[in-house]
């Protein structure tokens, strides 16, 4: 970015770019908070390192980019719903995230984006990977995206990969209805509202299938879409240290959590921002 008033250090050629010289914890001007967004919309992930951003802190400067919203499954922390904690802890084999997938598309109108601050991690693991959603479309034959833009795909909360990242959360801090089953509607290619670029918009953890398809119908179609729109060359990979921070646009990025340091406790907080409904 031409002029920024930071320095931008792009992270793979596909997608990601950690942010040096600014404070997020101080009182940002309109025009910084433009020029971060419009980093977030050029780069789709956007990450910065030794930020001071306790929960109320990190509230403020969440709002700065959207409304925060509460996560239907896991309470927020004590005077901060919005903020849950994303923990592993020791003992734990499974962790919160640990598949791919854009967050919540179960719910009608799902994140924009999502802030996630580390406050305590492993020595080694615990990396965050993430994946380019447009590259994932425009990669597709011309035929092959005519289809998906004709299908709809129908997003569960309860797919079996991704309830089992939550069962731990969900027995220390679940909501009055952990089980609440939701489900949501939305197109299989989705137009950024701001950008205008079209966007793969199915993932692994929530997609069940396409509307007016059966299961065994569509299940061939989205094991083709979900091993390829996390091919290699749309990736990039972050590692964590404590007072790390990434915002990322559910909207055209995907991510995983990686799953390789059991033994070890790794602490994070993670708000999410109203989204619109996927055009």
């Amino acid at each position: 970015m031409r002029n920024a008033p930071f320095e931008l250090r792009p992270l793979a050629g596909a997608l990601g770019a950690e942010i040096r010289g600014v404070d997020l914890a101080a009182d940002l001007s309109d025009g910084m908070v433009a020029a971060l967004r419009q980093a977030l919309l050029d780069r789709l992930v956007i990450f910065f390192h030794d930020q001071d951003l306790p929960p109320g802190r990190l509230l403020a400067l969440a709002k700065r980019f959207g409304t925060p919203n509460e996560y239907p499954f896991v309470k927020g922390l004590d005077g901060y719903p919005e903020v849950i904690a994303v923990t592993k802890l020791p003992d734990e084999t499974v962790n919160f995230g640990g598949v791919w997938h854009s967050d919540t598309t179960y719910l009608q109108e799902p994140p924009m984006a999502t802030l996630l601050v580390a406050r305590e991690v492993p020595p080694v693991g615990g990396d965050t990977l993430f994946a380019n959603q447009y590259l994932a479309y425009e990669s597709l034959s011309e035929r092959m995206q005519q289809l998906l833009c004709s299908l709809r795909g129908i997003s569960s909360s309860t797919k079996a990969d991704a309830s089992r990242t939550r069962e731990d959360r969900i027995r220390t801090d679940g909501t009055a209805e952990p089980r609440k089953v939701l489900i949501a509607e939305h197109p299989a290619v989705r137009t950024h509202p701001e950008t205008g670029r079209k966007a793969l918009y199915v993932n692994v953890a929530h997609t069940v299938g396409f509307a007016g398809m059966t299961e065994e119908e569509s299940m061939p179609l989205l094991g083709f879409l979900f091993r390829h729109q996390i091919r290699p060359e749309f990736t990039c990979r972050f590692r964590w240290e404590p007072g790390s921070l990434a915002i990322w646009d559910n909207r055209c990025a995907q991510h995983y959590a990686m799953n390789d340091y059991h033994g070890h406790k790794r602490v994070m907080h993670r708000i999410t921002l109203v989204g619109d409904r996927p055009r």
